[in-house]
């Protein structure tokens, strides 16, 4: 077996603040997006072979594979590798830091922001 690609998918209450964060703030382009009455139910998210997705609970509610099996609502946490972590605090300026920057022993830089619906994103870039 060869995995390709591992996409995650990010439950919230509403999908709109979280792809306005990532377009505007960390330059993604949408790839995909269903509607949800008027609101979106589901998009995904891209950027240089990258991919991020987000459904909203309602949508993940109504979907009759799901229904009977419940899911938590808790934040999920992203490790996020970068090529520049100075590039990436200018680009979540204003974010909630909930990690401030630091030097880790193995050797990367983080930082740790939460995006509009509370999951958390460390951004890592090693040998800076």
């Amino acid at each position: 077996m060869t995995v390709k690609k591992i996409t995650p998918v990010l439950l919230v209450e509403e999908v709109e603040p979280c792809v306005q964060f990532w377009k505007e703030q960390l330059g993604f382009e949408v790839a995909n997006e269903v509607p949800e009455g008027d609101k979106i139910g589901f998009v995904s998210l891209q950027k240089a072979g990258v991919e991020l997705m987000y459904q909203s609970y309602a949508s993940v509610e109504k979907d009759s594979s799901f229904s009977a099996q419940g899911h938590a609502k808790g934040p999920t946490f992203l490790y996020i590798e970068v090529d520049s972590l100075d590039d990436v605090i200018a680009a979540t300026k204003g974010a909630r830091v909930v990690m401030p920057e630091r030097k880790t022993f193995y050797g990367a830089r983080e930082i740790g922001v939460k995006d509009p619906a509370g999951h958390v994103l460390t951004f890592a870039q090693f040998g800076a």
